[in-house]
């Protein structure tokens, strides 16, 4: 993954993490009128992108578009929320470990 691939895997993983914390990433939300939400969904997008032209790993970013439509609804956002946050850290502490795909 190239510096760049890197940066929007763990920028996204901060900010699913954030809008995961139960209180905080709530209020957050809904004090801005769920802009944050339309603001990850493009973060997403744009690594999805990224990655695909980069041969990176994917999943976690196309699980946090999910999750960014989904997170209109209270509970069940938190809940993918912390899904997604999991698996972005997953796949950037094993994204330098492995070979590209071809």
């Amino acid at each position: 993954m190239t510096p760049i691939g890197k940066l929007f895997k763990w920028g996204t993983f901060a900010y699913e993490a954030f809008l995961a914390l139960p209180l905080i990433g709530g209020a957050f939300v809904v004090a801005n009128a769920w802009v944050p939400l339309g603001v990850a969904f493009l973060l997403h997008v744009v690594a999805v992108v990224l990655l695909l032209k980069e041969r990176g790993p994917f999943i976690g970013n196309v699980i946090g578009v999910i999750t960014s439509v989904v997170g209109l609804i209270p509970l069940v956002g938190w809940i993918m929320h912390i899904i997604t946050a999991i698996i972005l850290l997953i796949e950037g502490i094993f994204a330098p470990r492995r070979t590209p795909r071809y």
